[in-house]
């Protein structure tokens, strides 16, 4: 017992001495890696920038619950749906329902301590059941969304029970140097809080989805990769210039960020109002075809042909006429008609836009300031247009008469519009919201409930 208590005591004395070698051993080597000097040359400005926003950067998750069923063994090997008609199939073992969760991931950036207000992008969050907010401190937040803006590709959200949390220091867009050093901070791939670095490739860039057109984006060469989208874009000294939002798939380098003061306009009015005002300039147009160009003397049947100027709008008072081609707008092209609503979709009031019209043999250039398109506006163009009216009955939108000259003669009194297009419409503002998007339309397709039967009407306007 005497020799097993001494062994003991002896092995106890033994990592003693070790422990305390080690913590000697150990000492130099935390000291070399305690943070530098404030006033150390690697105390660079991007480092000053990134240790100055980085705990304002959020990891954002968003989950989508999805009601689902499980497959039985014969539908697992012979494919979802095989045996109907078996008898007892249905009550196979296995097809319970269950609830599966789809979750997405992104970044944001707090530009509100005092509210816990984060900026990120719409498509972070679409379709999201909850949404998690979490911090570089390892705290996480469920947050509520405010408002989102899928023709901007921005959404507010206010994270709930926290306060007094650090946030971004607003910078100003309308200054950025082509060439100025950029930093980008994000969770790409569920790395979190990764920084890159690199320089402002261009500015005003236009770029077309599957969703739409987005116009005036800052080009970077930062990389910027999957769950970058609604990260912070950083000036050298450590200013929010951008918020991220989409990368280039055809190349490397190229990547976009929507500016701050477009982002900071559309969150005033996503918290103001809950929308973005839409923006006319006042015309009607039509897209030029084959024959147009010819007699017009152009090569290519691209742009847009103004047929009506109305009185007392923005185009009216910057001197555009019936007979321009309208080629761009903030150096965004418009092809036709889809192009010209979807760049004025992307635009917020306030700002003064650059039209690029021909007249004739001349080419002109010409300033002005969008108007908002309200409702009462866009309804009266609506009933002039398409020769209707409308009003709310007890299973929808209900026309109330018809112009018998116009192109919805063929309607009744009583007819309940469903959709237009492929979007559905419920009330009065879903139906103008879907009437400015296809305002200068050709033909529009309605969906129509007759005594209790749908079927398809097209307005040839």
């Amino acid at each position: 017992m005497r020799n097993f208590a001494f062994a003991n005591n002896f092995g106890k004395t033994v990592l003693f001495l070790f422990c305390l070698w080690a913590a000697q051993a150990w000492l130099p080597l935390a000291e070399s890696r305690a943070a530098p000097a404030p006033d150390s040359p690697r105390m660079t400005p991007v480092v000053r920038a990134v240790q100055a926003v980085a705990p304002a950067v959020v990891n954002i998750t968003s989950t989508h619950v999805i009601e689902g069923r499980r497959l039985s063994s014969l539908e697992r090997f012979f494919g979802p749906g095989f045996g109907p008609g078996f008898p007892g199939f249905d009550g196979f073992p296995g097809r319970q329902a269950r609830r599966q969760k789809r979750v997405s991931l992104g970044s944001g950036v707090i530009v509100d301590g005092q509210k816990g207000l984060v900026l990120t992008n719409a498509h972070v969050i679409a379709g999201g059941d909850e949404v998690m907010v979490h911090l570089l401190d390892g705290r996480e937040f469920p947050a509520t969304v405010k408002g989102a803006e899928p023709d901007f590709d921005i959404a507010v959200l206010e994270i709930r029970g926290a306060r007094q949390l650090p946030a971004v220091r607003l910078g100003d867009s309308g200054d950025i140097l082509p060439g100025e050093t950029v930093i980008a901070i994000g969770n790409p791939f569920g790395f979190t809080h990764t920084v890159t670095t690199g320089v402002v490739s261009a500015l005003g860039r236009t770029i077309r989805n599957e969703g739409g057109l987005f116009t005036d984006l800052i080009q970077t060469d930062a990389a910027i990769n999957p769950g970058n989208s609604g990260g912070p874009l950083l000036n050298i000294e450590g200013g929010l210039i951008g918020i991220n939002t989409a990368v280039d798939a055809r190349a490397e380098g190229i990547g976009f960020a929507i500016p701050i003061n477009k982002a900071r306009r559309v969150m005033e009015d996503l918290m103001g109002r809950g929308r973005v005002a839409p923006l006319w300039l006042g015309i009607a147009a039509e897209d030029l075809d084959s024959r147009m160009a010819m007699a017009l003397g152009r090569r290519e049947a691209r742009g847009l042909l103004v047929s009506t100027v109305f009185e007392g709008t923005p185009a009216a008072r910057a001197g555009i006429a019936p007979g321009d081609i309208i080629e761009s707008i903030n150096a965004a092209p418009v092809r036709d008609r889809r192009d010209y609503i979807n760049v004025l979709r992307n635009q917020t009031g306030g700002e003064t836009l650059r039209v690029a019209l021909r007249r004739g043999e001349k080419s002109l250039t010409l300033n002005l300031t969008p108007a908002p398109f309200d409702d009462e506006r866009a309804r009266a163009l609506m009933e002039r247009r398409w020769g209707l009216t409308l009003g709310p009955g007890s299973r929808g939108l209900v026309i109330q008469s018809v112009r018998r000259d116009g192109p919805a003669a063929f309607l009744r009194k009583g007819d309940v519009i469903a959709a237009v297009g492929a979007t559905r419409v419920d009330t009065l503002q879903d139906l103008l919201q879907a009437f400015r998007r296809e305002r200068l339309a050709g033909q529009v397709l309605l969906q129509i409930v007759r005594d209790g039967r749908g079927y398809y009407a097209r307005l040839v306007l």
